[in-house]
């Protein structure tokens, strides 16, 4: 195990070089000047020629990228100007934010799109198959934007049962911490409900005609049992996969569910970046959250492991 946690994090550097680069490169290629942007509309030109010299903005780019990149030798992603904090603290602030949404709502995608497919797999060709599969393909095609609209006015605004923005820590108060998220994260876990459910169902299907689910049946163990003990454990490799993969779908969607649910998390302080050209915290955030997703594919990788022992041996 310790082998292959030393392997992955080896073959995760040259990623994050490649983004790290991509990151800088985007603030070469966005319009705009952060010391114009910073000065308002009032400024002088030498004002404006002045706080470039001190930012450094008036560098080569190669100049520039050095010194970012030795700043990250030195766990130092440099300073927001406009924000008057350095940028690693502004990220680690409002991480939790974003993990949170991101966790809660693969959890709960995970929670219903799990049981579904299943339920399918073991309907395969009938109504209730087609029913399941048609409902998380709806979820799937679903704008996260407008469906969050749309919950924000049924959900908060006519029935009144939830708050239609804002944040509580879940350290301050839990249940006021599930209040906040739980529109935010079911709007994103109805996006990823399709793609769980769907690939549940594809494993199950796959693995339901082996010798051992027969065997299983031949013991007379109920169809429930068989699907719900058996054919899920067969399944989770495929599944994981999946799951994988929909937390960063999850981080990337965080951008769009954090502006329209008013929540305080790294998605809606890069999108703030981008609108006053706060490049630190734009390279900042984009490589946080690429380190997020490749600790979670680790996890995942060493999830492997556990959920099919025979990788083990290998």
């Amino acid at each position: 195990m310790l082998r292959l946690i030393a392997l992955r994090l080896l073959a995760a550097v040259p990623v994050l070089i490649v983004i790290s680069v991509v990151a800088f490169g985007l603030t070469l290629l966005v319009p705009g000047d952060m010391a114009a942007e910073m000065l308002g509309m009032s400024a002088t030109p030498a004002d404006v020629a002045r706080l470039r010299h001190e930012l450094g903005l008036d560098l080569p780019p190669l100049a520039r990228m050095a010194q970012w990149y030795g700043g990250l030798l030195h766990a130092d992603l440099g300073r927001s100007v406009l924000l008057n904090q350095s940028v690693m603290g502004a990220i680690l602030e409002r991480l939790p934010v974003t993990l949170s949404l991101a966790g809660l709502s693969l959890s709960l995608a995970c929670l219903v799109g799990i049981p579904l497919g299943l339920l399918a797999a073991s309907q395969s060709g009938r109504w209730v198959d087609q029913a399941t599969m048609g409902t998380a393909l709806v979820g799937l095609s679903l704008p996260d934007f407008w469906l969050g609209l749309v919950l924000i006015w049924v959900v908060g605004v006519k029935l009144g049962w939830l708050p239609t923005g804002g944040y509580v820590a879940l350290g301050a108060d839990p249940v006021g911490w599930l209040r906040s998220m739980i529109l935010p994260a079911g709007t994103l876990a109805l996006t990823q409900l399709g793609p769980v459910a769907r690939m549940t169902r594809s494993a199950a299907l796959e693995v339901s005609g082996m010798d051992f689910i027969r065997t299983a049946r031949a013991k007379g163990l109920t169809e429930r049992r068989v699907y719900a003990r058996h054919v899920l454990a067969a399944s989770l490799v495929p599944i994981l996969t999946v799951v994988g993969i929909g937390f960063g779908l999850a981080l990337s969607g965080a951008l769009v569910i954090e502006q329209v649910y008013s929540l305080p998390g790294v998605g809606r302080l890069v999108i703030g970046a981008v609108l006053r050209r706060d490049w630190p915290v734009l390279q900042g955030g984009l490589l946080m959250t690429a380190i997020v997703f490749l600790l979670v594919n680790l996890l995942v990788d060493l999830l492997y492991l556990w959920a099919d022992p025979r990788l083990r041996r290998k």
